[in-house]
């Protein structure tokens, strides 16, 4: 939004109008080193009255007039359903790592810091879906428990359409065996060699092919890198301490 200082990054995909759609960045908020400046994670140490604060910039600049439905993330593979329970209502974030609504008005959130966004929606837009993909939850299965989902209110794989927000780039995250050792036979072709008994990680490889495996063949985004693009986004993998930005999604009210 112009003048306000805030940077949303909106999706380049073929989704309905009615469906609203972005990821947030660092800029425009209020919050000191080394949450500077729109934080949104109320669980990271901040200010809770700068996070407040940040939150609603957001919801000014983006045109948000609910509460977003955050999220208590947790790298597991629930999938919160906000049909069945306003986000708006929640006095406890629910445990989970995705959120799915068919209701308009009520908005799907994710938080990052380096792991990876992903958005969902049928072509139809009647169905909207968040997940939190780091590694541990897309090798547990969060993409294939949320286009369950989807697919439980008619939105099929064949019909839905993905977006990657912004995440960890490939050049750049580091693992260990350890965490391949996790991953299963078909994830890895999104490994390269790093350095002595380590890895590189391509979360968007990742995620593609398992979306591809479920049968999600419309994916868009995956060309963004937290880590190496400091002035724009937080870096859990290279700060540590830091804030976090969020991926939204919604459906607009009818007539909107």
């Amino acid at each position: 939004m112009a003048g306000t200082g805030i940077d949303l990054i909106r999706p380049d995909w073929p989704a309905p109008a009615r469906v609203h759609a972005f990821s947030s960045t660092r800029a425009g908020g209020v919050s000191a080193a080394p949450f500077d400046s729109l934080n949104l994670g109320d669980h990271v140490g901040d200010e809770p009255g700068r996070v407040a604060e940040n939150r609603a910039r957001l919801a000014r600049a983006a045109g948000i007039d609910a509460r977003p439905g955050w999220l208590d993330q947790v790298h597991g593979t629930s999938v919160a359903d906000f049909d069945a329970a306003d986000p708006a209502g929640h006095r406890v974030a629910p445990v989970a790592d995705a959120a799915i609504t068919s209701r308009p008005g009520r908005i799907c959130a994710i938080m990052t810091a380096d792991c990876l966004p992903v958005l969902l929606t049928n072509r139809a837009g009647t169905v909207v879906a968040a997940a939190h993909g780091g590694w541990r939850g897309l090798a547990a299965g969060v993409l294939e428990a949320t286009v369950a989902a989807c697919a439980e209110r008619a939105a099929t794989p064949a019909t839905l359409i993905a977006w990657l927000g912004p995440a960890i780039g490939p050049a750049t995250y580091e693992v260990g065996p350890d965490v391949v050792a996790e991953l299963g036979p078909g994830d890895r072709a999104a490994l390269a060699p790093g350095r002595s008994s380590h890895w590189l990680l391509d979360l968007y490889a990742l995620a593609r092919a398992r979306l591809l495996a479920l049968g999600v063949e419309h994916i868009s985004g995956g060309d963004a890198c937290t880590h190496g693009d400091g002035e724009r986004f937080f870096s859990y993998r290279r700060d540590g301490v830091t804030g976090r930005q969020a991926t939204i999604i919604w459906l607009a009210e009818p007539g909107r």
